[in-house]
């Protein structure tokens, strides 16, 4: 009984101690309110906030935009002022120089030789106009003095455009280098070995050799490229000399065009295979019947595997014409095979 009155006594006691922690209804309601004053406050800040947000995103939109104007601005200038970076980034200036001695003891002494020549000064000329149009020139004074009764000419062997199909074809007009051999395209003293060009591709190839003209061609992935091109050709006399022949586009007569096509395959790294073969169809442009259609067919291998080298070429023309044909120099032909090592200094 002692314990049951202890009992209750607590639970009396507590009953009373939560009734007096219970708030009444005007408190509950002043709480609320309270607190819906804080909510409100609270959405009031996070508005204020996004107008700060928005008004600040503005702002640095409207800087990004005049970044943008000024920076296209400053381009245009640049593209458009005499000198402007965009400009001098597109185009190229280059060249290069050859000086000659020959000391040469022959069994014929007439033939012996014993002279220094400048031989070469040449000057490149390049333009990249966008990213599909492009312009090459090359200028050459040959034998350092030209004019009347001089030794040396001055030359424009290359002056063309060429314009990108799509990534893989390339169209061109103007005044170019013939498709043909090792050196006639890329013919730079340190291409090749010796103080002057090899004979093959002076005398049957007339390197340098350019003619005007267009043409097309295309390159791949897998190293295989070809050339196509409709020129101008030989205009060759009753000496049958095909290096004489050639009328480097001054006051050329144009009544046979030569067409030439060119295979190239470069998709194993340090080999080269190629072949051109070219046709015209009167090679002294009507003059007489001495030299008529003319054919020539070529074929060459670069290999070079570290220091080693080899090359090889093959070069053969074929004429029609009575005179020519008369003279047994109806066909004209050469080859060469030609082994190097090359030293290079501090190694």
């Amino acid at each position: 009984m002692r314990l049951t009155l202890t009992t209750l006594v607590l639970i009396i006691l507590t009953s009373t101690a939560a009734q007096a922690q219970t708030p009444s209804t005007e408190e509950l309601w002043q709480i609320i309110q309270q607190q819906q004053a804080e909510i409100d406050a609270l959405k009031n800040k996070d508005a204020e906030t996004d107008q700060q947000l928005e008004e600040t995103r503005k702002q640095v939109s409207t800087n990004i935009l005049r970044v943008d104007a000024t920076g296209a601005a400053i381009d245009s200038l640049a593209r458009n002022r005499p000198g402007g970076s965009s400009w001098t980034e597109k185009t190229q200036l280059g060249g290069y120089g050859e000086l000659h001695y020959n000391n040469l003891d022959a069994t014929n002494n007439d033939n012996d030789l014993n002279e220094i020549d400048f031989h070469r000064f040449v000057i490149y000329f390049n333009h990249q106009f966008n990213d599909d149009l492009r312009f090459f020139s090359e200028l050459e004074l040959e034998h350092s003095v030209a004019g009347e009764g001089k030794e040396g000419e001055i030359e424009i062997e290359q002056a063309y455009l060429q314009y990108d199909l799509d990534d893989n074809h390339v169209i061109q007009g103007g005044l170019f280098l013939i498709p043909v051999g090792i050196i006639n395209e890329t013919h730079e003293p340190n291409t090749f070995y010796g103080v002057e060009r090899n004979s093959v591709e002076k005398i049957i190839i007339p390197t340098t050799w350019w003619e005007a003209g267009g043409g097309i061609g295309g390159g791949y992935a897998n190293g295989l490229n070809w050339a196509v091109t409709a020129t101008s050709g030989l205009a060759m006399t009753d000496n049958y000399q095909i290096g004489k022949g050639r009328q480097k586009v001054s006051d050329a007569a144009a009544n046979d065009p030569a067409y030439t096509a060119r295979l190239r395959y470069t998709g194993i790294p340090g080999l080269e295979l190629s072949a051109t073969y070219q046709y015209q169809v009167d090679a002294n442009q009507g003059a007489s019947t001495d030299i008529e259609a003319g054919q020539l067919m070529s074929a060459h291998m670069v290999l070079n595997k570290g220091p080693f080298g080899l090359r090889a070429l093959w070069a053969d023309w074929q004429f029609d014409g009575d005179g020519i044909e008369a003279a047994g120099a109806d066909n004209q032909s050469g080859w060469y095979v030609e082994p190097s090592f090359r030293f290079s200094p501090g190694n």
